[in-house]
């Protein structure tokens, strides 16, 4: 159980750091408000209540070990009404497999199936048809100056990629994409009432949507995704409303961890590349190094900077004791520039061994992993071969979040 111990760190310091984090200097670059809640040691208090983890060490067992559970419907229930916890959007995302426990995560996951090798061999034609035809507009908007990477590659290529698996009219894609964005507000850390607001209306919007879809492949089934987890729903749940919300849970969930954390991925990744002639050659000069180019972007920047668990009973954890149905923010961002894990964890090195937690960890290991690192390496192998070496031409804006990181422009100009 460990040592119980008195925190060096408190609630108003921390409030003290998060004002910063908030701010658009601190959402550009929050790196140094990690570095300075890591010298305050493994764990600390939460200015709003629970606890911060920034240890990489406590925050790899926490999320390997069963004792730590998702903020799941029940427990948000218990909250209050008016807690942002029982927001449509949020009560919406406690039925998703993001936020389930056992024994309900066990039989979703297994229900959802996994991108095995022939799928990822499927997907990556469709991954390297829609990225050729995204660079060679960004090739054409280069011949005419600077070009927004984000707006032409970085936000296109996962909705094509998951837009064409799912069988998604193209046409719909664009408002997908948006619905996405205003969504992911539920899922922050500190989400405001208006963000809230915007992510019930969106929320709302993505259901009836996808419920439409559902249905429609009920009645026009086809080789497509949705069409066999209907059928698999079908031989496990025998009220078949019941079974098609299911479903509709599955294409919510997918399609929103594909569509934001993998467009945040490309986007670094790039960001990256550009903001150093020396990286850009180095992987052009190396193309065996794109793999570990890519780990080193999830572990230096990662899509996700806080994971949120509930302590599943009264525990010590870094020192600091922990209710049961407590809630501890893993803060990722901090955790993969602890110093006791990487040595000079400040610097973009993809030589050094992989090891992050970007995907998160344990029975919650994200599903789509295989399928972002595959559009990673795809873009990223094309992006060196197809184009001459390209600059940043001023530092991107980031979106209002904490949590999860936005890149909003990546304006790019051959060098």
């Amino acid at each position: 159980m460990g040592v119980i111990t008195t925190p060096s760190f408190d609630r108003r310091a921390s409030a003290s750091l998060f004002s910063r984090l908030r701010t658009a200097r601190g959402q550009a670059d929050p790196f140094p408000i990690y570095e300075e809640l890591l010298s305050r040691g493994d764990v600390s208090l939460a200015p709003w209540g629970g606890t911060l983890v920034t240890s990489f060490a406590l925050c790899d067992q926490v999320l390997r070990s069963r004792d730590w559970l998702e903020p799941d419907k029940r427990w948000r229930e218990r909250q209050g009404s008016g807690t942002r916890w029982n927001a449509s959007s949020s009560r919406e995302m406690s039925n998703t497999l993001a936020a389930l426990n056992p024994p309900d995560h066990t039989r979703v996951r297994r229900a959802a199936g996994t991108f095995d090798r022939a799928a990822v061999e499927r997907i990556g034609q469709t991954v390297t048809r829609a990225t050729d035809q995204l660079l060679d507009s960004l090739a054409e908007r280069l011949r005419e100056g600077e070009a927004d990477f984000v707006s032409l590659v970085g936000d296109e290529l996962p909705v094509a990629t998951i837009g064409d698996w799912l069988g998604i009219p193209s046409a719909d894609w664009p408002r997908l994409r948006q619905l996405t964005h205003d969504q992911v507000f539920t899922q922050e850390l500190l989400p405001s009432a208006s963000q809230l607001a915007g992510s019930d209306a969106a929320t709302a919007e993505l259901r009836a949507y996808f419920m439409a879809l559902v249905s429609d492949r009920r009645a026009h089934p086809g080789e497509d995704p949705v069409s066999r987890w209907i059928e698999t729903w079908d031989a496990l749940e025998p009220d078949r409303d019941a079974a098609d919300e299911a479903v509709y849970f599955l294409v919510l969930f997918v399609l929103l961890a594909a569509l934001e954390t993998t467009s945040t991925l490309l986007t670094t990744m790039t960001l990256l590349l550009v903001e150093s002639p020396e990286r850009w050659d180095m992987v052009a000069d190396h193309p065996d190094l794109v793999p570990a180019f890519i780990e080193e972007t999830l572990r230096y920047d990662p899509p996700t900077h806080v994971i949120s668990r509930i302590a599943g009973e009264d525990c010590v954890l870094g020192g600091l004791e922990i209710r049961k149905d407590e809630m501890v923010h893993l803060m990722v961002g901090a955790a993969h520039r602890d110093p006791a894990k990487h040595v000079d964890p400040h610097r973009f090195d993809p030589l050094r061994k992989p090891a992050h937690l970007a995907f998160s960890g344990g029975i919650h290991y994200c599903l789509g992993a295989p399928l972002a690192r595959l559009e990673a390496q795809i873009l990223l192998r094309g992006l060196i071969r197809r184009l001459p070496r390209l600059t940043l031409v001023r530092r991107p804006t980031m979106a209002p979040r904490v949590a999860f990181r936005r890149l909003l422009n990546l304006d790019v100009a051959v060098a």
